[in-house]
């Protein structure tokens, strides 16, 4: 793929980004917010121009993926968008420091949901707004968006959508990948209305509505008040967030066998079955452990189910700082970190998938052991033969180990304690937001030196591309011809 033709793409996918600030521009507008108005306006119009520019000039080009060009392309698409979300913040004055601005616009759109800022209800409106949507864009895939909007670009989908997306086992729900991605953004825009609806019921406005839907789809985190959705100190608005994040953290797929009766999909996936045991096995295991720290159960339980919630989904809202808890409550808060949602949702983590193939191989070979002539395999969705996924799960989850033990060294040497360095690696590649210690519910990442922001910049958008994507880039043999 020539110099040429890869700008054009980087810049294609820059205008789809640019044209959502039109959504922030009108929110400004609305709200007498004049003076950021042109923050969104100039890198709005200067990439839509510049989009349609490279889309016209390079009409009768073909587009050819080689392996090596989509691992590129994939990259460099995350890491401009992540420069681009930036540039609004830091023209608004929102960040007066564009790394910081850089670190925020990263945790958006890997919806990690890990802020530098400690105050947000004095931002304008339409900044809170921005750095929602950028969740909501993140959350779903970005060059997927381009893919389902832009399907004559002659682009191989598939192998693009691949690299972006989730999960050891990647496929189509439909048989050209353009409309695998037009129906599970149609299927996201649909859950994202049915929340903002919610939420507007339950007594928000029409703007926090929607913000809070964009974070909670995309299992962000962002809120537009500084103690997130415990602010409101509403029942009703936590069960609302509650219900969409359980929702937000399910493979999106299966919304599409619900839709077209192919419930015999839905009742055989493991995946499925393995991550509502987790979820509602911890929220009641949680609150049972709350007892005493709280009046009564179903206190507990309130707090006990939006906090499992909001971390097993990564999406990281607060109601209660569970650094308050008892250390039982807090240790499986804690394993929650690690596990996540499900492949092919929003979530982040490792997956529930790779627990689960990990779990059955583990009990197969102590099966092997009792009976060393037995033919075991792991099976997954009521079929076997998936023995080949062993490999591929084990050896992420140990890239993933190393990345976590790496991003724990930068932080110790960054000046982090050895626990607070440990678990903020995990939320970090996890895209998770918060953690434990001194960058806690409570905290912000405001504080951290440049140098270990800028690492965990790249941490997030590689825990973002599940790993493989970005840091193949360091191998001697990417680069040979």
């Amino acid at each position: 793929m020539n110099a040429f033709v890869f700008l054009r793409l980087i810049f294609i996918v820059l205008a789809v980004v640019g044209f959502s600030l039109s959504l922030p521009i009108g929110v400004a507008l609305y709200s007498g917010e004049d003076s950021v108005v042109s923050a969104f306006l100039c890198p709005m119009l200067a990439s839509i121009v510049i989009g349609i520019v490279f889309l016209l000039l390079g009409r009768k080009s073909s587009v050819r993926f080689s392996i090596r060009s989509v691992f590129l392309f994939v990259a460099s698409a995350w890491i401009s968008i992540s420069l681009f979300g930036a540039v609004p913040l830091f023209l608004s004055g929102a960040i007066p420091s564009f790394l910081d601005a850089f670190f925020e616009s990263c945790s958006g759109f890997t919806t990690t949901g890990a802020t530098i800022l400690g105050e947000i209800e004095g931002l304008p409106r339409s900044v809170n707004v921005w750095r929602c949507e950028m969740h909501w864009l993140g959350g779903m895939g970005i060059i997927a968006l381009t893919v389902a909007l832009l399907p004559l670009l002659g682009v191989g989908g598939f192998n693009l959508i691949k690299a972006e997306s989730t999960g050891p086992e990647k496929g189509k729900i439909t048989p050209k990948m353009a409309n695998t991605a037009e129906m599970l953004w149609a299927l996201y825009g649909g859950l994202t209305l049915l929340h903002a609806v919610a939420l507007r019921i339950c007594g928000l406005d029409w703007i926090d509505s929607f913000s809070y839907a964009f974070s909670t789809l995309g299992t962000g985190g962002f809120a537009t008040m500084n103690s997130s959705v415990g602010s409101y100190g509403s029942v009703a608005i936590e069960m609302v967030c509650f219900v969409f994040m359980f929702l937000a953290g399910i493979n999106f797929s299966l919304y599409y066998y619900l839709l077209t009766g192919k419930f015999s999909e839905i009742r055989k996936n493991t995946e499925l079955k393995a991550y509502i045991l987790v979820f509602f096995g911890s929220i009641l295991l949680s609150a049972l452990f709350l007892l005493p720290h709280y009046s009564n159960f179903f206190t507990a339980l309130r707090y006990s189910s939006f906090q499992v919630a909001s971390i097993m989904t990564s999406t990281g809202y607060m109601t209660a700082d569970y650094l308050q808890w008892p250390s039982a409550a807090q240790f499986l808060i804690f394993m929650l970190f690690f596990i996540g949602g499900c492949a092919g949702s929003t979530a982040g983590g490792v997956k529930v998938i790779r627990i689960c193939v990990l779990f059955r191989h583990a009990k197969n070979e102590m099966m092997r052991m009792l009976h060393p002539h037995g033919v075991y395999s792991v099976r997954l969705n009521g079929s076997s033969g998936k023995n080949d996924l062993v490999f591929n799960v084990g050896s992420f989850v140990f890239v993933y180990a190393c990345l976590v033990f790496l991003t724990t060294f930068v932080g110790t040497v960054g000046g982090l304690d050895l626990f607070t360095a440990f678990t903020a690696s995990l939320s970090m590649v996890g895209n998770v937001g918060p953690a434990f210690g001194e960058l806690g519910p409570t905290a912000n990442y405001g504080f951290l030196p440049s140098a270990l922001k800028f690492w965990y910049c790249f941490v997030m958008i590689a825990g973002r591309l599940e790993l493989y994507n970005l840091l193949i880039f360091f191998l001697p043999d990417y680069w040979k011809k």
